[in-house]
């Protein structure tokens, strides 16, 4: 029997003060309410945020930007709150999500920092490598670096997209020591079995529209890549490559120690780890998502104390509401309102 979901944005009953997504009626399917949020939406109420780059050297000689907004002490004079954000696939600061992310942020009176992957934040990174979606070393240094100048656990880490599965990675790897780093992680529409993402984006609508927009910008970067370490990988395969499989094959899987598309999606995948996460842990994903199958999604006897918000309507990262031109505030604002409750 298929479980039974509740309106709104979560599985079962939603927890009190929770605000409830309905998906507005002039933005009807998956597919529109992931390329509106994306190329129409209104993500910022007021003014845009104003970031403070900070660039960190990383263990292995290379490095990462991370963006900082909403610094420094609140009008009583009291540390602000921290809130992290992990990007998806192809992000940055600028994103849909980030800002809609960012403005919530303001309006709670929290600091807000967006670590940037590797290669992500405008200039190309310098190492043999880029970023992947299991990539929970990095998720670990970024973050202990982030608390160690922090005198509280950080508010919370929300990972969207590609950025939340590699987040709950690090949180299923980290257990119990998670809590002294974060009281809370949600992720937002990740592929949290990359397998069944991987094979959906590949297919059909999604490979025309989606997974080429994706190659657009990973080709060229890739291509970039070798330039700068000659001979990392075959250049011919990979401007051969035509969907996400075959570019993680010649590229993602083995640049990050995997044997190939196949290990990585199988081995990256959260979802069979998420049941070792051991701090309150939220996963967000709509059923409509193009890129994500329902059937994929996890189920609640599979995923220990991780809690679930599965709801009908979203799309990728979309969650739009209200009326023309609408905006993006009520996964933003559901999200936060779970993680200060915790």
């Amino acid at each position: 029997m298929p479980e039974q979901f509740a309106p709104g944005f979560a599985l079962g009953r939603a927890p009190a003060g929770l605000a409830v997504f309905r998906s507005p009626r002039w933005l009807p399917g998956g597919n529109l309410q992931t390329i509106w949020a994306a190329r129409l939406s209104r993500p910022v109420q007021g003014a845009a945020p104003v970031f403070r780059r900070e660039r960190w050297d990383t263990p292995d000689g290379d490095f990462i930007d991370v963006d900082f907004a909403f610094e420094g002490p609140d009008e009583a004079g009291r540390r602000r709150p921290l809130l992290v954000l992990f990007h998806g696939l192809e992000g940055s600061s600028t994103g849909h999500y980030s800002l809609a992310m960012a403005d919530e942020a303001r309006r709670r009176g929290w600091t807000y920092a967006v670590p940037h992957f590797r290669g992500c934040s405008g200039e190309l990174n310098r190492g043999p490598r880029a970023y992947h979606s299991g990539d929970f070393q990095e998720i670990g240094w970024i973050l202990a670096r982030l608390r160690a100048r922090e005198p509280a656990p950080l508010a919370g880490v929300v990972g969207i997209s590609l950025g939340g599965n590699a987040l709950m990675c690090w949180a299923a790897e980290a257990g119990e020591s998670a809590a002294q780093v974060t009281r809370a992680v949600a992720s937002v529409c990740s592929p949290l079995d990359l397998a069944a993402a991987g094979e959906a984006i590949d297919r059909g609508f999604n490979r025309q529209v989606y997974a080429r927009m994706f190659l657009a910008t990973m080709k060229p970067k890739a291509l970039a890549k070798l330039a700068q370490h000659p001979g990392l990988f075959d250049a011919e395969r990979l401007r051969a490559a035509r969907t996400l499989r075959e570019f993680d094959d010649v590229f993602t899987g083995p640049l990050h120690g995997f044997a190939g598309t196949d290990d990585y999606w199988c081995r990256a995948s959260a979802k069979p780890r998420l049941h070792s996460i051991r701090i309150p842990a939220l996963a967000l994903n709509a059923r409509n998502d193009p890129f994500i199958p329902a059937q994929s999604l996890p189920r609640a006897g599979e995923v220990g104390q991780v809690e679930l918000w599965q709801p009908d309507h979203g799309g990728h990262v979309g969650f739009a509401h209200g009326a023309l031109p609408g905006h993006l505030r009520a996964m933003p604002q559901a999200v936060l309102d779970w993680m200060a409750a915790q």
